[in-house]
């Protein structure tokens, strides 16, 4: 088994390490642990608030996140799996366990993230003006659980698409094909929205 770095001995500077050198220091010391902690807890946050819509469920999530991490860090090993996507893997989870327990429909706050500028292959670079936009995330709130956790993943966390094969367990080549067909759905989605929300507007 190692050992703990010892403080008195230069102890290393956790955030010069890449992750699977800090996962094996963590396995032993709390610090190293804290150090992933900090170097993903936002990511997670922002995942989990985005998947639940409110802050305060978000928090705890999160922290349960990491503290399940901390009770099975023993057992992880780099397999193919990195540590960013075990930790995605397990807020998965959880999540979805939230929402099955509560048997409630997805809040989505969506506008918190959708910025005005526009974005490579995102979905808000053919939304244009504020309608448009709102209801681009009427149509993205319709989305089944797995295309809003590619949208998530690919949009806001910004991950190419090997991440997210990783977080997703499909292959890079699948997760394209499912981000473009997604894309494509959305258009159609925000077309037919735009089209009624005009015959809406030409009747008023």
């Amino acid at each position: 088994m190692k050992r703990p770095w010892k403080r008195e001995n230069n102890p290393p500077d956790f955030k010069t390490l890449d992750d699977i050198e800090l996962v094996e220091l963590a396995k032993n010391d709390q610090e190293a642990f804290g150090a992933l902690y900090e170097r993903y807890v936002t990511k997670i946050y922002n995942y989990v608030y985005y998947r639940t819509g409110n802050h305060h469920d978000a928090e705890d999530l999160t922290a349960m996140v990491f503290y399940r991490a901390l009770g099975h860090i023993e057992n992880y090993t780099e397999r193919g799996i990195p540590f960013q996507a075990w930790l995605y893997r397990i807020a998965h989870n959880l999540v979805a366990n939230w929402h099955r327990d509560r048997g409630r429909r997805k809040i989505i706050p969506l506008d918190e993230y959708v910025g005005p500028g526009p974005q490579f292959e995102a979905p808000d670079q053919y939304a244009e003006n504020e309608e448009e936009r709102t209801l681009l995330l009427e149509s993205i709130r319709q989305l089944p659980p797995e295309r809003q956790q590619l949208i998530i993943l690919k949009f806001i966390e910004k991950m190419p698409n090997a991440e997210i094969g990783q977080i997703m367990g499909r292959t890079e080549g699948a997760i394209k094909s499912l981000y473009h067909r997604t894309l494509s759905a959305l258009r159609e989605e925000l077309d037919l929205r735009m089209n009624q929300s005009r015959v809406t507007d030409q009747k008023g």
